[in-house]
């Protein structure tokens, strides 16, 4: 099975491809979508579009697991970052792929048994599950993987399962 990880950005989005057969997880690819701020949204907007469809073809995804959005005060920030996961759900949903949602919290329990915990211990686990040489940059790719774990595992001890959105 191959699962995509997406940890959703208007700036940044990463991205990461594992395959898991039974309890093994190995990178695919992964890597990060980024748009020029310079660009008008409804333009970073298409190029993640467009981005994000070739790489859904290009690495045939069995599921799209993606991370919930969480933003505290800054509600234009909010708006915009639900536009972009808004995109791709869009992309998921043109390609006939299964929805998996996590919240932050079940990806640092999922890696960490710890849902407090920092970004540099995510990327720790991350790099020691999947077996590299250093942690993926930029953060944004370490969470995409590390959501894309998080799904493996849940769906290894039928803890959370897909959902079709």
């Amino acid at each position: 099975m191959v699962v995509l990880g997406i940890d959703p950005g208007i700036g940044r989005m990463g991205w990461g491809a594992i395959i898991v057969q039974s309890s093994k997880c190995k990178v695919q690819s992964c890597g990060c979508i980024e748009t020029a701020a310079k660009l008008r949204t409804e333009e970073r907007l298409l190029q993640i579009y467009q981005d994000l469809t070739k790489i859904i073809k290009e690495y045939q995804p069995d599921v799209l697991a993606i991370e919930e959005l969480f933003f505290g005060a800054n509600a234009k920030t909010a708006l915009v970052v639900g536009q972009a996961r808004g995109v791709a759900l869009l992309v998921a949903g043109q390609n006939k792929l299964p929805i998996a949602v996590y919240t932050p919290l079940q990806v640092k329990v999922a890696l960490t048994g710890y849902g407090r915990a920092e970004k540099n211990q995510i990327g720790q686990m991350v790099k020691v599950l999947l077996k590299l040489s250093s942690i993926p940059k930029p953060d944004d790719t370490a969470d995409a993987l590390a959501v894309a774990l998080t799904h493996a595992f849940s769906r290894k001890y039928g803890v959370l399962t897909s959902k079709k959105r």
